[in-house]
């Protein structure tokens, strides 16, 4: 079995530092690949993806424009804006060549707008090159992080897919959310698998480094997610408990495994 790939999210990773600087970060700490939240539309383009040709490291992905709610692509009255933060990300997803855009649900205490937010991803899901392999992704977001997220589980983001039913509609498989909120992450994995698109990794339940005071055996469900047929990277979405580098022996967990 390959070792595992990791992706530094620049989300979490390095936020003291400007976004260009955390790329270049990434490459020094031994990254294999890069993902943002929504830094890389707030940036010049041509500089960003400069650095990316100088390290040499490949972007798993990129989020939609988040504000102050999470995403609005479920936010009553919000479609038409929704729409643009769409396509403004799919415009920087093709310039970085980005293998995936998240298109986030929002915070709405009602669980907001569901038949808008469909309309969203599917106005997403047109906006890619046919000929390309770059996918729409929705994230579980559990209500431990976020109480009125109007996407809690995975069986709600399972549902979703199976309406679209289109196959560049994934899922971001977060094992922190998917373990706070259903439980089994390895159970969820299993029975969702076909369907994932990209896997996250911190610990549980601090969301710290994997293996900080963590219930999950992380090298154990990672080979086990790579022997269900997952090929792609693991982002790394966690906090880190001091500078990112003193943090990262983790790493070493995943060599006896692999």
């Amino acid at each position: 079995m390959d070792r595992p790939r990791f992706s530094a999210n620049t989300g979490f990773l390095w936020t003291d530092r400007p976004f260009p600087d955390r790329l270049r970060a990434a490459a020094a700490a031994g990254f294999d690949a890069v993902e943002f939240h929504d830094e890389a539309q707030r940036h010049d383009l041509a500089e960003i993806h400069a650095i990316l040709q100088e390290t040499g490291l490949p972007v798993c992905g990129l989020n939609v424009r988040m504000g102050g709610t999470a995403g609005c692509a479920s936010l009553p009255g919000a479609e038409d804006q929704a729409r643009r933060d769409v396509d403004d990300a799919l415009r920087v997803a093709e310039a970085l060549r980005a293998g995936a855009v998240h298109v986030l649900a929002g915070r709405v205490a009602d669980g907001g707008d569901r038949a808008q937010y469909l309309r969203v991803l599917r106005h997403a899901l047109d906006g890619l090159d046919p000929s390309g392999e770059r996918v729409i992704l929705i994230e579980p977001i559990c209500r431990a992080a976020m109480a009125d997220y109007a996407l809690p589980d995975i069986a709600t983001a399972a549902a979703i897919l199976a309406e679209i039913d289109h196959p560049r509609l994934k899922i971001m498989f977060d094992c922190f959310h998917i373990a706070m909120q259903d439980g089994d992450a390895l159970a969820a994995f299993a029975a969702h698998a076909e369907q994932i698109g990209h896997v996250q990794i911190a610990s549980v339940p601090g969301r710290n480094e994997p293996g900080d005071k963590d219930r999950l055996d992380l090298p154990i469900l990672i080979a086990a997610m790579q022997g269900l047929g997952y090929s792609g990277a693991f982002g790394c979405e966690y906090h880190p408990r001091g500078r990112v580098e003193d943090g990262l022996a983790w790493r070493r967990g995943f060599e006896a495994v692999h």
